[in-house]
């Protein structure tokens, strides 16, 4: 049984053949006409030429109509096999994974080795917690690699309830993730962590020989060195503040428990990824990918197969037994390939002629009057504020692109946003009364355009600079950049943001503002943090806290 996705256009295709073939008809006899009226001879030539072009359209446009319909016949038996397994990852995130001895910490080499891990067990159910003092779970065994992704990018020691390290309650938990799951495919816990732990090693040897019991595979992946070092304390800039100290004000030094590690791994029968290894993500692969995978099997019958090919190919052999018999078929394709280099370029306006020649004021005149008869033309508006912003008039030029602000058009709206920017630090720079008012109104500007693009370097050079005038006073202001020119949609022609600021007396670079201000991403992060982990709570004196 034929079916159709739009019944309608099937019921319409004989109108539009119809219609497509006298088109042809019609211009077949126009082509015979003029060429009766230059002699007899071409008339004859024209008469004997396309005889079955107005058909052969007809039928090629018919053809294409029933394919847009989309027909359906037949059905199609789908199977589907998966093969997975149960894997859960613990993280230690306590402070000693802060040291420094792996690039660029314990911590971050675990999270960046987890990342790829995500990506390697594709398919397989994947599970997540994180420990400190005690062990939460923050994700259950899931096949939604991307959440994991988010999770790992929020974790740091500040999200865990309690200080120190607790190497059973991460055991216990990880058996309660894995243990739930089918024992059709094998379960493997992965522990990242450095083996400095503060609870008992025998409550940590116990739940190993758990593990071992319920037939769950333990890869511990060590992190660190074994030559103590200090655990460095980093602002959210990552500049160094502080090392961590005990409670009687004595420096911390940490190192890896390669001793502890093994103890566990000799309790749960598993496996140790050496610290030592460039890729401890491809040794965790590597020993999965020996374990036994559940192989699942779903099968399902389609009923209804897309057929609109068939119509399409019948459209295009048509089309091309017609073409490639016509004499003229070589100069029409000639002519479809070189024509859009023949046409000619649309001729420069009044506004865009003066913004050429450097006149500002002229193009921000001529731009607001073609802005009264465009109003409804988001790039009018950023046009004329550009020019306006450009030519010293901050009233105007913060009127229309608050407008242009507000367009649906993203790119629109960051160069907008940009320049609103700009325009309240040039204020900010002149108006020393309202310096404040118009350094928060740029901070606003910056912020929502970085959310439009939040990797945009000169956005970001721009936003620090508004922090650091806000925080310092206004000391060693380096100029800020003109206006990108006026363009993105119907005016001059798609300009790019303005290059970055020369540095000033305060000497930072490009990259150096990038790695400064992270503002967005830090924002973003802090949030997810909120939002995973409870507040963490002061340790007492005397108990570890790292």
């Amino acid at each position: 049984m034929i079916t159709f996705d739009a019944p309608i256009v099937v019921a319409l295709s004989p109108v539009v053949a119809a219609a497509v073939w006298a088109a042809a008809s019609w211009a077949r006899r126009s082509r015979v006409h003029r060429a009766a009226a230059w002699s007899e001879a071409t008339a004859r030539i024209a008469r004997s030429a396309g005889r079955f072009g107005a058909p052969a359209l007809g039928l090629a446009a018919w053809l294409a109509a029933v394919a847009l319909s989309g027909p359906r016949w037949g059905e199609e038996r789908i199977v589907t096999e998966t093969r997975g397994l149960n894997l859960v990852f613990a993280i230690d995130i306590s402070r000693s994974m802060l040291a420094e001895d792996a690039k660029p910490s314990r911590l971050g080499r675990a999270l960046r080795e987890a990342r790829r891990l995500v990506q390697d067990l594709d398919g397989d159910r994947l599970g997540l917690s994180a420990f400190a003092g005690t062990s939460y779970i923050l994700s259950p065994l899931s096949v939604d690699g991307s959440a994991l992704t988010l999770y790992l990018d929020a974790l740091d020691p500040d999200v865990a309830s309690e200080g120190g390290t607790s190497l059973a309650p991460a055991l216990a938990q990880g058996i309660d993730l894995l243990h739930a799951s089918p024992e059709i495919a094998d379960r493997v816990l992965v522990m990242f962590t450095d083996g400095e732990a503060h609870d008992s090693l025998e409550q940590a040897v116990q739940e190993a020989r758990r593990l071992a019991g319920l037939g769950i595979h333990l890869i511990l992946v060590a992190e660190g060195g074994k030559q103590p070092t200090k655990i460095p304390v980093r602002d959210d800039r990552g500049t160094l503040v502080s090392w961590q100290q005990d409670e009687s004000g004595t420096q911390i030094l940490t190192s890896r428990r390669d001793d502890v590690l093994g103890a566990i791994a000799d309790a749960a029968q598993g496996t140790i990824v050496a610290a030592e290894l460039p890729d401890q993500a491809g040794a965790v692969r590597d020993l999965v990918a020996s374990y036994k995978r559940a192989t699942a099997t779903e099968s399902r019958t389609q009923h209804g197969r897309p057929r609109a090919w068939i119509p399409l190919l019948l459209a295009g052999l048509v089309l091309a037994a017609q073409t490639f018999t016509r004499r003229t078929a070589a100069l029409i394709g000639l002519l479809f390939c070189i024509g859009p280099t023949l046409q000619a370029q649309r001729p420069r306006s009044t506004a865009e002629k003066a913004w050429d020649q450097g006149d500002s004021r002229a193009a921000a005149a001529a731009y607001l009057a073609e802005l009264k008869a465009h109003e409804d033309d988001d790039t009018a508006w950023y046009n004329t504020g550009t020019a306006a912003l450009a030519a010293g008039d901050p009233t105007l030029a913060r009127s229309t692109l608050a407008r242009a602000a507000a367009s649906l058009d993203p790119e629109l709206r960051f160069r907008a946003l940009y320049n609103l920017g700009l325009l309240a630090l040039l204020e900010a720079k002149s108006d020393t009364t309202g310096r404040e008012a118009h350094l928060a109104d740029a901070e606003r500007a910056y912020r929502e355009a970085l959310l439009l693009k939040p990797f945009h370097v000169r956005a970001k050079w721009n936003l620090e600079l508004v922090n650091r005038l806000r925080r310092g006073g206004g000391q060693n202001q380096p100029n800020p950049p003109p206006p990108p020119s006026p363009g993105g949609g119907g005016g001059g022609g798609g300009a790019q943001p303005p290059p970055p600021p020369p540095s000033g007396g305060n000497g930072m670079n490009e990259s150096q503002a990038d790695q400064v201000l992270r503002s967005i991403g830090q924002e973003e992060l802090r949030t997810r943090r909120d939002r995973t982990g409870r507040t963490r709570r002061a340790a007492p004196a005397g108990v570890k806290d790292w």
